[in-house]
């Protein structure tokens, strides 16, 4: 049986993703100089404007402006013939502090017993489809927006502007392993001064060869490069652009379940994305101990409640362990008390701008990508 599945990535240049940078950038300046920083910082973008709202409560004095248009200049806009400039958009300042109430539910950073900042239900995944054990939809989708952006910025094609999209269309054999990629789209900002054959043309020589292996295209391969015709205006003055919205980009690409609450912007007291890289952590270790091919963890809190109000395993059949005996590794293994979370990943540190882009799962250097209780579970599981 035939058995199709599609992923999605996107640009830095993609407006929504412009706020999510702008929103860690701004997070990773305030836990810089005060690690237990409050932090839920949410950016909207549209011509010429930048608004930053939300709520923040720190020892840090920090002065944003000049961090949002450096932001913008890494992404790419510095010249007004892209629609948004860094150095004559406008930003608009309307952070406060945090409420006291929630405040109150949470405690303090350091209080081993501190609820978390909020209710939500999340989750993590992994499988053995990838390298990275990642699902490879959404592994190559990014891969094609990274070197979309590689090309851009290196030189190589200078008629590129920072904003686009990819799309992959993996085609799974009747043991849901991958067996052909099926279709793959690229939709890519430029210039006024290029046609769409030389576009198409360098796309594939420079994008989409170096990234997916031949082996996995054939003939019946559908690739499609500016499906429309034209994609000059792009960026916050083609679409406005909020914090938050590419939820699914950035995690597994729609192959998993997901809680619904977005990362960028918030520290770490906020589980819907502290837990949610737990819940990655988890997952990858169970994948990395051979314990299952391939799993998704759900954990739910309460606000102002430490421990998880529910734990569950799903391996999709194809554990070694029953789900229940998995369950009982992780919560016997695994400290999942927003304290333990934030000590066990590191989650205090900087570290979230190189979030922000081109997901959040599956980057090599982050904590919650590291399988080092890989070897622990093999032995509490008797494996």
């Amino acid at each position: 049986m035939r058995r199709l599945f599609t992923s999605e990535s996107v640009t830095e240049g993609h407006p929504d993703k412009l706020c999510d940078l702008i929103s860690d950038t701004v997070l990773d300046a305030y836990l810089e100089k005060d690690p237990d920083s409050r932090v839920a910082c949410e950016v909207t973008a549209s011509t010429g404007l930048i608004t930053v709202m939300g709520e923040i409560t720190s020892k840090a004095v920090i002065d944003i402006q000049p961090l949002i248009r450096e932001a913008i200049r890494e992404v790419g806009y510095t010249d007004s013939s892209m629609g948004f400039d860094a150095d004559t958009c406008s930003v608009m300042n309307t952070v406060h502090g945090q409420s006291p109430d929630i405040a109150q539910g949470v405690g303090d950073n350091n209080d081993e017993n501190s609820g978390a900042g909020d209710q939500g239900l999340i989750f993590g995944f992994a499988c053995s489809e990838t390298e990275t054990l990642m699902p490879l939809p959404i592994y190559l989708a990014h891969k094609l927006s990274e070197r979309l952006t590689f090309v851009r910025k290196s030189g190589i094609l200078t008629y590129l502007r920072p904003d686009g999209k990819t799309q992959v269309t993996v085609e799974y054999d009747e043991n849901d392993v991958p067996k052909r990629i099926d279709a793959i789209v690229v939709s890519t900002q430029h210039s006024e001064d290029v046609t769409l054959e030389q576009i198409k043309e360098d796309v594939i020589k420079h994008v989409i060869t170096p990234v997916i292996d031949e082996k996995m295209m054939d003939d019946n391969t559908k690739i499609y490069i500016n499906p429309t015709g034209r994609f000059v205006i792009g960026g916050p003055f083609g679409d406005s652009g909020l914090t938050g919205r590419k939820i699914i980009v950035d995690t597994y690409g729609g192959y998993a379940r997901h809680g619904g609450g977005a990362f960028s912007g918030k520290d770490p007291s906020k589980v819907d994305r502290s837990a949610a890289y737990m819940a990655r952590y988890i997952a990858k270790n169970l994948v990395a101990a051979s314990l299952c091919e391939k799993c998704e963890i759900q954990l739910a809190y309460a606000i102002g409640v430490a421990k998880p109000v529910s734990v569950r395993v799903d391996t999709f059949g194809t554990g070694k362990l029953s789900e229940d005996k998995l369950e009982e590794l992780v919560m016997e293994n695994f400290d999942l008390r927003p304290y333990g979370i934030i000590k066990t990943l590191g989650l205090r540190n900087p570290i979230y701008k190189k979030t922000s882009n081109y997901g959040h799962m599956g980057k090599a250097g982050l904590p919650w990508e590291e399988t080092n209780m890989a070897e622990t579970l093999k032995k509490a599981a008797n494996i």
